[in-house]
């Protein structure tokens, strides 16, 4: 899996999983039980994952919708 986008901001990473969900990639959020450890104050971000073979065409559809990505990685 590779980690598409990074933010703090929760409706982002729903808006995102609609998206790809409409294209029909499947995506996982990570570090969603954060709040309970930060209080919920939000100032640890959360991840959507997709698999690697999916990761080119979800980056993408976010681009298509202007929600910045996190960085290419190696």
């Amino acid at each position: 899996m590779k980690e598409l986008l990074r933010t703090t901001d929760p409706t982002v990473i729903a808006f995102a999983q609609a998206l790809l969900q409409g294209e029909g990639i499947t995506s996982f959020p990570m570090d969603v039980h954060m709040s309970i450890l930060e209080g919920g104050i939000g100032i640890f971000p959360r991840r959507l994952m997709v698999a690697d073979a999916d990761h080119f065409i979800a980056r993408k559809v976010m681009e298509d919708n202007d929600i910045p990505c996190s960085p290419p990685s190696n």
